[in-house]
């Protein structure tokens, strides 16, 4: 259960306040939120009222936490994953004391960017290092499609933000970092005969170039969001603020 005033529907805890001196917490997933709906974005971190929360996906959380693991081995033995030779990647998991804290949901990496006073956060799913002593982000997707999987459709934009905005936080941290990010994808195989109590995945890993140079604006317009005191306009593809709209709509009708 959510926390805050779960009866009504309204979050009480980590509410921006604009007369408040403190670094305001913003992570990577509010973020994407402003960039894909702004008034969302207003009423949940301004007003307290968040979207709905979404179905959670177990077997993609499953398959992170396996890969979490598989690689945690070749961590410790300072070792390259064998996917790492297949793809010509030179490089091993990056063995830091931080790693665990910066895989941790609602901790992860942090920095404050203090021309808006976010403290910005963002959980990774794994950091390797290079041969040339960069480090490479990585992300672990999982799907399941008779398709070759890749990037190209136009709601992965989200992905690629994702993986920008982890370059970000740590180059952020003082660390070098590389262009390039990895995503390892994972996608479960529909041609078997039969299911046999297992599921089998064909797992791919796609290199993406990065750029963070979009964070510091979005930052900025972020925080000039949330110091109005009325919200934004919605995005014209909400569909959380269409329902709203067709629903107040609807009611006012029958009054």
């Amino acid at each position: 259960m959510a926390k805050g005033k779960e009866q009504s529907g309204k979050r009480t805890r980590n509410i921006f306040n604009s007369a408040s001196t403190e670094p305001f917490k913003l992570s990577r997933s509010k973020l994407e939120l402003f960039k894909k709906c702004e008034r969302c974005f207003y009423l949940d971190r301004r007003l307290g009222v968040g979207q709905p929360p979404g179905f959670p996906f177990n077997l993609n959380s499953a398959v992170d936490h396996l890969l979490k693991k598989e690689f945690d081995v070749h961590r410790a033995k300072k070792s390259p994953h064998p996917l790492m030779a297949a793809y010509g990647i030179d490089a091993v998991p990056f063995d830091h004391p931080e790693i665990n804290r910066w895989r941790e949901n609602f901790v992860g990496v942090q920095y404050h960017h203090g021309p808006s006073n976010f403290l910005v956060t963002g959980a990774v799913d794994d950091v390797w290092i290079g041969s040339d002593g960069k480090l490479i982000v990585v992300d672990y997707k999982a799907t399941s499609k008779d398709s070759e999987v890749n990037l190209d459709a136009e709601w992965q934009d989200g992905y690629k933000r994702q993986m920008e905005i982890y370059q970000w936080l740590l180059r952020g941290n003082g660390f070098n970092v590389s262009d390039t990010g990895y995503f390892v994808y994972a996608n479960g195989r529909r041609d078997k005969e039969a299911f046999d109590g297992k599921l089998e995945f064909n797992v791919k890993i796609i290199p993406y170039k990065g750029s963070g140079d979009w964070v510091e604006a979005a930052l900025l317009a972020a925080r000039y969001c949330l110091e109005n005191d009325f919200p934004p306009k919605a995005a014209v593809d909400c569909e959380y603020c269409a329902y709203r709209k067709a629903a107040w709509e609807a009611e006012e009708r029958k009054n």
